[in-house]
């Protein structure tokens, strides 16, 4: 129990220093951009006293390093800045009619959360489910089949599925709404069925990884003692695979699983733009548009947190789910 113990502190510390080294990329990165707040939202005509104004205002006079540290600081305290995009110029930025990027983010946070989880629900158990078949029935039709459907899916670009869906879905068979126009408030089963369409265009895209990774990993397993001994004892193959197997190919499977999850919320970005979803990824691109740096920034430091998290998650949940790992010799 300590080894485990200590294995989980290690790997949450080693999150921690790549959580800071990432976030020091994204800023140089967000802030090499091109394009100025300033400039863009006075428009072409404005005097060089005026632009200036705005960014000592807006604290882009500053050096660069000064601004990581005060982002730093604020991010560990939990305030994220001021959205440029809503500032009140008229009362500065202490202004009572000013968002904080927080506020912004939420929300949209909330929604995308939402979509993942949709997406998770439905993607995992048909994964893992048409892994075991493959495996039950590997180089079948069945499984052949199941290949090519599943790596033609993952082939094909996210907007390329999406539009494909809605052409299916939407437009020649009306059964679903091409737009996800969801809102606060709204009731959960017409939230559900908003949310549907790029819920099964993000579907089509990870279920091939973790579809072929449960294939792969039980069939690696089919060629151990203990499996031809459950054979042998006349065991079904149906039970061999979903008792025996399927336990110790867990390892893989969850590290693929929480990889593809981790997907869900930092590769939603071009799916929730086609849908018009109001999730994280629509706002992060609307904030590059107009070069709102506070938000892009937030928004780039939660997709990276998110996946540096679930990354740790299928670390830490291979070392429990593997025995040779949690009593290392």
């Amino acid at each position: 129990m300590n080894n485990v113990l200590g294995i989980i502190i290690q790997r949450l510390l080693l999150g921690l220093v790549t959580l800071l080294i990432v976030s020091v990329v994204i800023f140089v990165a967000v802030n090499l951009l091109p394009g100025d707040f300033a400039q863009l939202i006075l428009g072409q005509g404005a005097t060089e006293e005026s632009v200036n104004s705005i960014r000592r205002d807006l604290g882009l006079d500053q050096p660069l390093f000064v601004r990581y540290f005060d982002w730093l600081g604020g991010m560990i305290t939990g305030d994220l800045g001021t959205s440029f995009a809503q500032l009140n110029f008229t009362t500065g930025l202490g202004g009572v009619n000013n968002v904080t990027v927080l506020d912004q983010i939420l929300p949209r946070l909330s929604n995308t959360m939402f979509l993942a989880g949709v997406t998770a629900m439905i993607a995992v158990p048909i994964a893992v489910t048409l892994g075991v078949l493959a495996a039950l029935y590997r180089n079948t039709v069945f499984d052949r089949a199941a290949n090519i459907a599943t790596l033609s899916s993952i082939s094909s670009p996210e907007f390329f599925m999406a539009y494909v869906l809605i052409l299916i879905l939407a437009v020649i068979n009306p059964l679903l709404p091409s737009l996800s126009n969801i809102y606060d408030g709204m009731p959960f089963g017409e939230r559900l069925e908003k949310t549907m369409l790029p819920a099964l265009t993000l579907t089509l895209v990870v279920t091939a990884h973790m579809m072929r990774m449960t294939r792969a990993s039980i069939i690696n397993l089919l060629a151990s003692p203990y499996i031809e001994m459950a054979r042998l004892k006349g065991i079904s193959p149906m039970r061999v695979i979903v008792r025996h197997a399927l336990p110790n190919a867990l390892a893989p499977i969850i590290n693929v699983i929480a990889l593809n999850l981790a997907y869900l919320i930092t590769g939603v970005v071009v799916v929730e733009v086609v849908f018009v979803y109001p999730g994280i990824g629509q706002l992060f691109v609307d904030s590059v548009k107009i070069r709102d740096i506070p938000v892009v920034q937030a928004c780039c430091l939660i997709f990276a947190a998110a996946y540096i998290l679930l990354n740790l998650t299928a670390d830490i949940m291979s070392i429990l789910s593997n025995p040779r790992l949690r009593h290392p010799k």
